[in-house]
């Protein structure tokens, strides 16, 4: 077991291009990161190099957030490593357009089963950790506006980001006061150009502070929440005003 005088973070999906940012933000806020790749080793070791500058004791591993046994497994690996778990952050996520009403079992299965079913067991497995211990510990979920909209071809994604919301409520009234959890919800943060989705042009125009995200916005609110302890079962939507009716 690595012993470590520094704070410990478990993140899921720290090797996304949003999820990697996230990581080096909190490994240089003071903690120790374990965190979960699924499908490219190459990005993840890349993204742990980077995190062993800041924080050498960082570890990752192999984990299919959406199988309840792989979770179990990287959690398995966390306990043999570390001794304490001060902070968990669920960014694993699967996106991609699913048009009504050709949704398929497998896309739904594939959107859900990442993005909800996966934090939910996250988070049952770092609860059973935390709560024995005798200091305060924090869950931090990455949902989405989309909970908030009624998005066009997106309808598993969505419902699955709204689930997690609820989940973070649910969890933060349970594990009270020596859990807190809460949820940030970015708006558009980057494009993938791959996917369909509106011109940058017409989506700016739906934001009130007429530009998109950026990482570091989201990035200074879950270093806001670190340093909370009295915010507990909120979402906290990083979208310019992008929700303004």
């Amino acid at each position: 077991m690595t012993a470590t005088g520094k704070k410990v973070c478990f993140m899921t999906g720290a090797s996304g291009v949003l999820g990697s940012e996230i990581a080096l933000a909190v490994a240089g806020h003071g903690y120790t990161i374990f965190f979960t790749w699924h499908s490219s080793e190459e990005r993840a070791a890349a993204t742990l190099e980077k995190i062993r500058w800041i924080s050498p004791e960082s570890q990752m591993v192999q984990c299919n957030v959406a199988k309840t046994s792989d979770i179990a497994g990287a959690f398995a690996a966390f306990r043999q490593q570390f001794e304490r778990l001060d902070l968990v952050i669920t960014s694993a996520s699967n996106f991609f357009s699913t048009p009504l009403p050709d949704v398929t079992e497998r896309e739904w299965d594939s959107l859900v089963d990442t993005n909800l079913k996966g934090t939910f067991f996250t988070m049952q497995e770092a609860a059973s950790i935390m709560q024995k211990q005798s200091f305060v510990s924090r869950i931090i979920t990455m949902s989405d506006i989309s909970a908030d909209l009624v998005w066009r071809n997106f309808a598993p994604y969505s419902v699955s980001k709204a689930g997690i919301q609820h989940l973070t409520r649910i969890f933060a009234k349970e594990f009270a006061p020596t859990i807190l959890v809460n949820s940030v919800a970015p708006g558009t943060v980057t494009l993938n150009n791959k996917k369909k989705m509106e011109p940058q042009e017409e989506m700016v125009k739906k934001i009130a502070l007429q530009r998109l995200g950026d990482p570091l916005d989201i990035i200074k609110t879950i270093l806001f929440l670190l340093e909370s302890d009295y915010i507990t079962g909120q979402v906290i939507n990083v979208e310019g005003g992008r929700l303004l009716r």
